[in-house]
Order: C-alpha cells, then sequence, then structure tokens
C-alpha cells in the first residue's frame, strides 16, 4: 500500500483530474484542489479511492493558507491549476487579462509551492511537478513547430516563466531531496480554450506523463522540462 500524499491543483477537471485519478489508483491519498467546493466534491467522488476535497484558489492568498493549514504532510505537488486567455497577440491583448494569466500560472504556482513546502520537507521523497506547455518553449517558438503568430502571447510567456520557476525551485530544493520539473502535456481535450476543446488528445495520456514525474525515484531528473511521453522538451 502507497501511504505517500499527493495535492493536485485544478483538479475538478480535465488533465488535473486525470491526474489525481491516477495517482488515488496507485494507492496515493490525494488532494484534489478545486476553487468550487461542489465541483470538487463531484470530483473527488468520481475519482474514488482516497481522494479528498481540498478548497483551493491558488489566486487568493487566504484560501491558499487556509489549504495549507489542513494538510501536515505531503509528497507530492502538482500545480496543475491554470488559464489560457482567449489567444490574443501581445499588441492586443487586455492588460488586466495578462495579469489574471499570469497571477494563476505563474504567481499562483509560487504562492501555492511556498505554502506547502513546510509539509512538503517533511517527505524524505518531495516532487513537485508544474503543468506547463509545450507552447512556452522558446527554442520551439522560435523554430518550426509552431507557426509564427504571436498568439496566446500572455499564456504563452507565463508558460517560460513556470520553466524558469521550475529550474529556480529545483536548484533551491535540492539539499531536501526534492524533484522538481516541468511538463508539456500536449493538446488535449479540455475547455482550457475553443483549441483544446476542438482537440481529439485524452487527458489521461497527459496525466500518465504527470504521474511519471510525480513518482521520479531518488536518482531521476530535477530541474527538467519533459514532454507527456518523457523525451525533453527544449527550453
Amino acid at each position: 500500500m502507497n501511504t505517500s500524499i499527493a495535492l493536485v491543483t485544478g483538479a475538478n477537471k480535465g488533465i488535473g483530474k486525470e491526474i489525481a485519478r491516477q495517482l488515488a489508483g496507485a494507492g496515493l491519498t490525494v488532494y484534489v484542489g478545486s476553487r468550487d467546493a461542489a465541483r470538487g466534491a463531484r470530483a473527488v467522488e468520481e475519482i474514488g479511492g482516497d481522494a479528498r476535497l481540498l478548497v483551493l484558489d491558488v489566486t487568493d492568498a487566504g484560501s491558499v493558507a487556509e489549504a495549507a493549514g489542513q494538510v501536515g504532510s505531503l509528497d507530492v505537488l502538482v500545480n496543475n491549476a491554470g488559464t489560457s486567455g482567449g489567444g490574443e497577440t501581445p499588441d492586443r491583448e487586455d492588460l488586466d487579462t495578462v495579469r489574471h494569466i499570469y497571477e494563476t500560472n505563474v504567481f499562483g504556482v509560487v504562492a501555492v509551492t511556498n505554502a506547502f513546502l513546510p509539509a512538503l520537507r517533511r517527505s524524505a521523497h518531495p516532487r513537485i511537478v508544474n503543468i506547463s506547455s509545450g507552447t512556452g518553449s522558446l527554442t520551439w517558438a522560435t523554430g518550426p513547430e509552431f507557426p509564427h503568430q504571436g498568439t496566446f502571447a500572455a499564456y504563452r510567456s507565463s508558460k517560460a516563466a513556470l520553466n524558469a520557476l521550475t529550474v529556480y525551485y529545483a536548484h533551491a530544493l535540492a539539499g531536501d531531496g526534492a524533484k522538481v520539473n516541468a511538463l508539456a502535456p500536449g493538446l488535449r481535450r479540455t475547455d482550457l480554450n475553443a483549441t483544446a476543446a476542438a482537440s481529439g488528445g485524452d487527458p489521461a495520456e497527459a496525466a500518465a506523463g504527470a504521474v511519471r514525474l510525480a513518482l521520479l525515484p531518488d536518482d531521476g531528473p530535477s530541474g527538467g522540462f519533459f514532454s507527456w511521453d518523457g523525451t525533453p522538451v527544449p527550453w
């Protein structure tokens, strides 16, 4: 029986819900982070296993503090909560929308990670997985992998910032035995935006990549950026 404890933010739907489901299926106790208590409760019931609701809004300092106070120890943190906006280019983006995207995708990750660090430091094998995006790769953005249209600029740049934070947290927490990595889940059928909703990508396939990083052995990598299939993604 796996006695490890995990927290997945934004876990009441989409990739986050599938990550929570797979971790629970592996025998972990899983806190299902959800801004909405009712939606979170439904997700917990559907996930099964030892899934538990944790009401958590990553953009609300009071909510983050209250949630952290309910978790005494933690082995795995998956920073999955995110938002993409409507896909505008930077010259057309509303500044308030940019701020909202960064509040969730960047500042929210810092807030949650720092709030739960005391619990993670009680673990013998702490793991942090940041759900990023291949569209946040500056190498791919300047190569042939993506059309050079400048769309989703706020989202993509927020994921590039998250990638940088992944490296810095990996360096800072190496002495705690922590493994900190970022995952590019690929385009998946979720309600992140219209493009994702229309895609045929299976969220469960992406979730499996996150679970691999969440359950890394002690000789596993840290400070890396990996695709859902385990291959490295260029920064």
